[in-house]
């Protein structure tokens, strides 16, 4: 309702809706062959966001073609490597890397003797000392 009331007061936005809508039909359909028409009507649209968008798909087109009709992701690994930083800023300037290693491996992959090296240095809050 709020998206209909938007697109009859603000043709930029309108505009906008139907380029962003239509390249999510191409991601989605995994149909490469549209990307160039879109890339063309996103570049000619004279919204500016857009035509930067556009701009820096078409500066890697070979990777954008691939990231559509692959099947292949590396999304998994982007996930692990945001959890990872996630995770050293907020533990930034409060513990070294023996803590870090134990916010991260789960506790059985720990060495026995690195778990009593940690109790010893007073991190023994955050295990479970078997």
């Amino acid at each position: 309702m709020k998206v209909d009331v938007l697109k009859g007061e603000c043709p930029d936005f309108a505009a906008m809706r139907r380029l962003a809508m239509r390249f999510r039909g191409i991601l989605r359909s995994k149909n490469a062959g549209k990307l160039g028409v879109w890339l063309k009507d996103a570049r000619q649209s004279g919204l500016y966001s857009m035509q930067g968008f556009a701009r820096t798909l078409h500066r890697d087109i070979d990777a954008v073609r691939n990231a559509i009709t692959e099947r292949w992701s590396n999304g998994q690994t982007e996930g692990q490597i945001n959890r990872l930083k996630a995770l050293k800023r907020v533990m930034y300037g409060q513990a070294g890397p023996e803590l870090l290693r134990a916010r991260m491996l789960p506790l059985w992959a720990l060495p026995q003797q690195s778990l009593r090296q940690n109790h010893s240095n007073g991190y023994s809050q955050f295990f479970e000392i078997r």
